[in-house]
């Protein structure tokens, strides 16, 4: 796979403010425990494309109605909402993810779902192939990210939505490369999970996202303690301060 340091990818360009660039929350804890994070990500204007809703390490094991009602206010809203499919990097039983989809779609009526820990090798493409296929006859039309957290082979890019082309810390993204392939997708197929970026380097983050050309986004200042998802359980601190960014249009 070949690399271009600094390189725009997509239709990026120093300047540009037509690239939509928006939120997906890709793992707030349990409105139980988040209540405040819930309600704010409801309140118009905050330029979100998604939120995965993540009751248990997926749907659990029986309805809770805190999350159909935190759903179900998000998508009164306009915000899609995505069930949380951990395929543990390949290791998941189908008949597991599958299962775990249904729940998602009867319990919390879902617009569609993000594959955490999806595999990102050649090998693998045949079987998410099936996975996706099969996700596609539950529900109409359902939105798909796929979070590989990585470049993943290209050939990824044909059968889903969204690729999360990176997922990690501020010390990472901020020296990170681009693949070459993704030049020829737009900027709304791809998505960057990024911790710890400290409020004085925000630009500079807008800045790598934009040049590699990644229009959904969610970084923080939170960071990774007992494992990476305790990064995205609440909002950053400088929130209000990235809402306002993006939402007047962050140009360079």
């Amino acid at each position: 796979m070949s690399y271009l340091t600094g390189t725009p990818a997509g239709t990026a360009s120093p300047g540009a403010t037509d690239l939509r660039t928006g939120f997906g929350a890709p793992g707030i804890a349990h409105p139980l425990l988040a209540p405040s994070e819930w309600a704010e990500l409801a309140r118009p204007g905050r330029a979100l494309h998604w939120v995965v809703l993540d009751v248990a390490d997926g749907p659990g094991v029986r309805p809770d109605p805190r999350c159909l009602e935190a759903a179900g206010r998000l998508r009164n809203t306009g915000v899609r909402v995505l069930g949380h499919l951990d395929l543990r990097h390949g290791a998941r039983p189908f008949a597991e993810v599958i299962s775990d989809a249904r729940r998602h779609l009867d319990w919390y009526q879902v617009d569609g779902f993000l594959l955490d820990r999806c595999p990102a090798g050649r090998g693998d493409l045949l079987e998410v192939r099936r996975t996706l296929a099969a996700l596609r006859t539950l529900c109409e039309a359902p939105h798909v990210v796929l979070g590989h957290g990585t470049h993943p082979y290209p050939g990824y890019a044909e059968h889903a939505d969204q690729l999360v082309t990176f997922s990690g810390p501020w010390s990472d993204y901020r020296w990170s490369q681009v693949a070459e392939w993704t030049a020829e997708h737009p900027p709304e197929r791809f998505c960057h999970f990024v911790h710890g970026v400290p409020r004085g380097h925000l630009d500079e983050a807008l800045r790598v996202a934009r040049w590699q050309g990644a229009a959904t986004i969610w970084f923080t200042d939170g960071t990774a303690r007992g494992g990476a998802g305790d990064a995205w359980e609440g909002l950053p601190g400088y929130w209000d301060e990235l809402v306002s960014r993006i939402g007047t249009g962050v140009s360079e």
